[in-house]
């Protein structure tokens, strides 16, 4: 009896490491999967039919294949594959509580979640000034690099290809990467460690799994650029905790992005030159 009161806590340590483990592979393996299939496609068109595919095609299929085929793919498996899974930890494991059924909310929101939705994308842009000015603040103060988002370099480089940008917010960067991080990667850890922990632990991961997404800028400004999207990524979490509908959190992150996209562009296509808020706006979209 002794014995099996000191292993509990060993077997509970064990859970929480794999939970945080198993929530951050699932974000990995979701955009690691689109990515490869990113990769095979062009590959494909290289090899088979000689076809070199654009910078902009690239980001346009990359929209495809990862947030619009990888992220949801993978959530979906997990939600089918999760029972089977847990069902051979308990057989290998003596204890492994049951959490229960594990699932995303998906409704169409209520006029209660509507509002809910405004008042996030309002945060969120709130948030947004704040980071601006913060950022504004550190390039002047210690000199920093800022660094850029990569999709939205594509854009600034092609400022015609924000416009679809704006319509993809909506249809695939938004819905998809909800599912995944806010669906199952804040409900694997939600799980373990609660609903502050999981929408907590679950916005580092996000904000942090954008960091290979930057380009330019000096490691500093790489994680302060990293750091700024803690911000709108709690405010994603928090929505989808208190209306466990994955519609919330999925518009207010389309309508973020989508606004980001818009003054990208005006900035853009009607300034002539790049401005401090043009980079200000490339460095924190997610």
């Amino acid at each position: 009896m002794a014995t099996a009161t000191r292993d509990r806590p060993i077997l509970q340590a064990f859970q929480y490491g794999f939970t945080l483990f198993s929530a951050l592979s699932l974000g990995v393996i979701g955009l690691g999967f689109g990515s490869v299939l990113l990769l095979t496609i062009a590959f494909s068109l290289s090899l088979g039919a000689g076809v070199q595919i654009t910078e902009v095609q690239t980001l346009v299929l990359g929209l495809i294949t990862v947030q619009g085929i990888g992220c949801p793919v993978i959530a979906y498996t997990y939600i089918k594959l999760r029972p089977v899974i847990r069902a051979k930890l308990r057989e290998v494991f003596s204890y492994a509580p049951d959490t229960g059924a594990f699932s995303i909310g998906i409704s169409v929101p209520s006029l209660r979640e509507v509002g809910i939705v405004v008042l996030g994308y309002a945060s969120a842009m709130g948030g947004l000034v704040v980071v601006a000015v913060v950022i504004t603040a550190l390039v002047s103060m210690f000199g920093i690099e800022p660094a850029t988002n990569q999709a939205a370099e594509t854009g600034m480089e092609n400022p015609d290809v924000l416009l679809l940008l704006i319509p993809a917010s909506f249809l695939l960067i938004g819905p998809g990467e909800e599912l995944l991080f806010r669906g199952v990667v804040q409900g694997r850890i939600r799980d373990y460690f609660g609903p502050i922990s999981g929408v907590a632990i679950a916005s580092v991961i996000f904000a942090g799994i954008h960091y290979p997404a930057l380009s330019g800028g000096s490691v500093t400004g790489k994680l302060v650029a990293v750091s700024a999207l803690l911000i709108p990524s709690l405010i994603l979490g928090t929505t989808y905790e208190y209306t466990d509908n994955i519609i919330v959190p999925s518009l207010i992150h389309g309508a973020y992005n989508a606004t980001l996209f818009t003054g990208l562009y005006v900035t853009v296509k009607f300034s002539g030159e790049l401005s401090s808020a043009a980079n200000v706006l490339s460095s924190s979209g997610f």
